[in-house]
């Protein structure tokens, strides 16, 4: 990886995010914070809603549910997450990507261009895309199932020549269980009407764009089913990739 990029990156860049994937994980669906207050602190990021009803996209300042039926449309401020990350999205990099690229090709693109391996940047990819598959979770009931076992009733959804925007960050492999490790991305096609977590993706044609971050603020609940959750053990980048799909681009373990 290169260093050309890190003296244009902003030292004060800061990724918000509330409680951690870990607490997911662990079960942990109900948030008190509402979509008003995350958008305080950013205008771009993912997350996921109370009972975990839906995927969230932030994206050009706007708040978007994705539903386990493919369908996205605009959240409400009073909606509450469990679940977010948000960063204020500017450009530290752009490239340009003008044949069809595999998930695992782009990330590799934005790996050989990032600064280090130990910061945070958000990604934004917009293009068309030849074919991607996502999933969103069906919204639970208490008491609730670890996210394990929520997602094998996730609903698929498989795009094809579909126009849209990948909004995710790639996260130091050092914070795996505060947030997912690698790459995590959400996909809102170009109407902002279709969308989900994605799993996997062929790029016909786009551009990326990378928002380095060097600050992360990391907001726990203070009651709640957050302060009985089990968040650590030997096998949590495990139950990760099972919950969230494979990391950077590896495939799936058999």
């Amino acid at each position: 990886m290169g260093h050309s990029t890190l003296a244009h990156q902003r030292a004060d860049s800061e990724v918000y995010q509330f409680s951690t994937i870990g607490a997911l994980l662990d079960g942990v669906y109900d948030g008190d914070v509402t979509v008003a207050e995350i958008m305080r602190h950013g205008d771009f990021g993912l997350g996921t809603f109370n009972h975990l009803d839906g995927e969230m996209v932030v994206l050009d300042g706007v708040c978007y549910r994705l539903r386990a039926d493919g369908t996205a449309a605009r959240a409400e401020p009073t909606d509450r997450t469990p679940f977010a990350a948000v960063t204020r999205f500017h450009a530290d990099f752009e490239f340009d990507i003008a044949e069809p690229t595999a998930r695992s090709a782009v990330i590799d693109a934005i790996d050989h261009r990032i600064a280090s391996a130990n910061l945070i940047y958000a990604i934004r990819v917009t293009g068309r895309f030849r074919e991607l598959r996502t999933r969103t979770v069906m919204a639970q009931e208490p008491p609730y199932p670890p996210l394990t076992q929520a997602t094998e009733d996730q609903a698929e959804t498989v795009f094809t020549d579909a126009n849209g925007t990948l909004v995710g960050f790639r996260t130091p492999d050092f914070e795996q269980g505060i947030a997912v490790a690698g790459y995590h991305l959400h996909f809102l096609d170009a109407d902002r009407t279709a969308g989900g977590h994605v799993l996997d993706f062929v790029l016909e044609r786009g551009r990326a764009a990378v928002s380095g971050a060097a600050q992360l603020h990391l907001s726990l609940p203070t009651s709640g089913a957050f302060l009985d959750a089990r968040l650590s053990g030997a096998e949590l980048a495990e139950r990760i990739d099972q919950a969230e799909g494979p990391r950077a681009g590896r495939p799936p373990k058999p």
